[in-house]
């Protein structure tokens, strides 16, 4: 079984579908810890309805250089995280955050990447007139959205009318692939060989 840690800043609905995969025994694993950096993170009433500890973590309470990092590091460390997701967090993992857990921090990002990093992928796909679309985990690395690529999953968005289309259509497929990687975390180990990712799942 392993321990999670996830940080969000909005809905948190690929943080719910990491608990549904625990409640539906797809996942070996325990959400030991929801990290927000907003207190309106919707996140925050799915973590009070399953009895999921929470810490509101706001950049304001951290003026210094990796102050707000270090602080989740803490966080983190304190409740022995195995895996750290980045479900919708809305911050780049700064060195301090990042070290500790290198190769054990997942982010789900709402575009095919390398196509789309950063914000507003959904409508970055959709100004640019893609037909295809999609969804990628990938681990976490000092740049936005370049870290080696786990599971992705394509989406055809050729008939969407807006980003707002795109996005929900996406987002099950976001859900999926969440649940499929972290799941595979909980019964395996990923191996990164340069840019290429392998699964060996434990005998």
């Amino acid at each position: 079984m392993i321990r999670i840690g996830v940080l969000a800043s909005g809905r948190g609905s690929n943080f719910q579908s990491i608990v549904d995969g625990i409640k539906e025994k797809e996942i070996d694993g325990e959400v030991v810890a929801l990290v927000v950096d907003t207190p309106e993170a919707g996140a925050i009433e799915r973590a009070q309805a399953n009895g999921i500890p929470y810490f509101i973590v706001e950049k304001k309470d951290y003026p210094g250089k990796g102050g707000m990092d270090r602080r989740i590091v803490e966080i983190l460390k304190g409740k022995k995280v195995d895996l750290v997701v980045l479900a919708g967090y809305m911050r780049i993992a700064g060195k301090e955050l990042l070290e500790p857990f290198r190769g054990r921090m997942i982010n789900i990002h709402p575009a095919l990447l390398p196509s789309f990093p950063g914000l507003d992928a959904q409508k970055q796909a959709f100004d640019y007139g893609v037909r295809v679309s999609g969804c990628t985990v990938h681990f976490v690395d000092e740049g936005t959205d370049t870290g080696p690529v786990i599971e992705q999953t394509a989406v055809y968005i050729g008939d969407c009318k807006d980003a707002h289309e795109v996005s929900e259509r996406i987002l099950p497929f976001e859900h999926k692939a969440m649940r499929k990687v972290v799941a595979n975390f909980s019964k395996g180990k990923y191996v990164v060989e340069g840019r290429k990712v392998r699964y060996e799942a434990r005998l």
